[in-house]
C-alpha cells in the first residue's frame, strides 16, 4: 500500500471514529440540555449530584469544539483525555448501579475515543 493511499484511508478513519464520538456527544449533551429532568433522573439514579448536568454538557460542546476545530494541539489534547475521563465514570458508574445494558453506549464512544486520538497522531505524523 502507496503512503498516499495509506494517508488517505487513515484521514477516512479519523473522520468516522471522530463523527460517531460527535454524534455521540452531541446526542448526550442534547439530551442533558433540551430534556433534563431524564437527565437528572439518570444522573441520580447513577449516584451523581443532578446539579452537574449542565455543567457536563457545557463541557461536551466545548472539547467537541476544540477536538473539531484542530486549532490548538494542546486543548485538543485535553478534550480528548477529558473525554476519555467522562467515558471511564460513566461505564464504571453503569456498571456499579448494575445497568449492564446502559453500559453499551459508553463502552462504545471509548471505542470511538480511542480510534479518532489514534488516526489523529498518526495524520500528525504524516509528512
Amino acid at each position: 500500500m502507496s503512503e498516499e493511499s495509506r494517508s488517505n484511508r487513515d484521514r477516512v478513519l479519523y473522520r468516522i471514529f471522530t463523527g460517531l464520538l460527535t454524534v455521540q456527544m452531541l446526542g448526550t449533551a442534547g439530551m442533558q440540555l433540551f430534556n433534563p429532568d431524564m437527565g437528572r433522573e439518570g444522573f441520580i439514579r447513577l449516584g451523581y449530584p443532578a446539579y452537574i448536568l449542565y455543567p457536563l454538557a457545557m463541557a461536551k460542546l466545548l472539547g467537541l469544539a476544540a477536538v473539531l476545530s484542530n486549532r490548538s494541539y494542546l486543548l485538543k489534547n485535553l478534550a480528548y483525555a477529558g473525554f476519555l475521563y467522562l467515558l471511564l465514570l460513566a461505564v464504571t458508574a453503569h456498571l456499579a448501579a448494575g445497568e449492564g445494558p446502559e453500559t453499551i453506549p459508553a463502552a462504545l464512544a471509548l471505542v470511538w475515543l480511542a480510534g479518532s486520538f489514534h488516526f489523529d497522531r498518526k495524520l500528525r505524523r504524516a509528512p
